[in-house]
């Protein structure tokens, strides 16, 4: 009994002391000019929104606010309308700390943490659409609208074999506008804001089934090995303690589901 208190007690002092400080290496390369430049996506906003301040608000910037104040370190938030603009400016080193999908083509350049919310990638199709599951889509002469160099962007690129795609440049609810003036088959996105187009829209519906699960994970510049260290054990925290369930909740987004532990 003893021992159970013994390594509970130094669990409790481990997470404070992880709380109050970071290794100068993981400060170092997490804040290299003496500040944190956190990305945010106001592409997504099950993860960002702009608040009545003009501020970010949402998952994101929670995480975002706390990493510096355990940093010790200001805050400069970097905001983008997409994720592909995201990816682009990690790749120029001109942020720190980045939230977005894990996806193979992105990991030559990105440290990334275990996810830490789960979301799905969803068809938005017409309403009276023959369509009814994602397999039905991959056929011939099947038109898609996505928003470039998104996750569902890349993950349907490399799994889609007949289905054409049509990109779109920007953030959220472009490939709509596309989907809808070119009468295509179907517009691919997150499924919460496609399901809140199609409430407003009685014409189309969201398919039921999604085509995939978008493991959105935070990141650092390739080759800062320190503060990737670092950012998977404040990732892995963030979830067990209930900071991201929380985050999630203020920002009403409770149909995201916070990711297991270690994955």
């Amino acid at each position: 009994m003893f021992r159970i208190i013994f390594a509970a007690a130094l669990l409790v002092c481990a997470h404070a002391a992880f709380a109050q400080s970071a290794p100068p290496e993981a400060v170092k390369e997490l804040a290299p000019a003496g500040k944190l430049r956190a990305a945010i996506n106001y592409g997504n906003g099950v993860l960002a929104q702009k608040g009545p301040d003009g501020e970010p608000r949402g998952v994101s910037a929670d995480l975002s606010r706390e990493l510096a104040r355990r940093l010790g370190v200001p805050l400069e938030f970097v905001t983008f309308t997409a994720a592909g603009k995201v990816f682009e400016a990690v790749k120029a080193d001109a942020v720190d700390v980045i939230f977005i999908a894990i996806e193979p083509v992105r990991a030559a350049d990105v440290e990334f943490t275990p996810p830490y919310v789960l979301i799905e990638g969803a068809y938005l199709v017409p309403k009276d659409s023959p369509l009814r599951e994602p397999a039905d889509l991959d056929k011939p002469g099947i038109r898609i609208s996505v928003g470039e160099n998104s996750a569902y962007d890349l993950y349907l690129t490399r799994t889609l074999k007949h289905a054409t795609l049509l990109r779109t440049a920007g953030g959220c609810c472009k490939n709509i506008d596309l989907f809808r003036a070119e009468k295509l088959d179907a517009a691919a996105g997150v499924r919460q804001p496609l399901a809140a187009y199609a409430k407003e829209h009685a014409d189309l519906r969201v398919m039921e089934k999604a085509f995939q699960q978008i493991r959105q994970a935070m990141g650092t510049p390739k080759g800062r090995l320190a503060a990737a260290a670092y950012l998977r054990a404040f990732i892995e925290e963030m979830k067990a303690n209930g900071f991201v369930a929380d985050a999630l909740k203020r920002s009403n987004q409770p149909d995201a589901q916070v990711a297991p532990a270690g994955g």
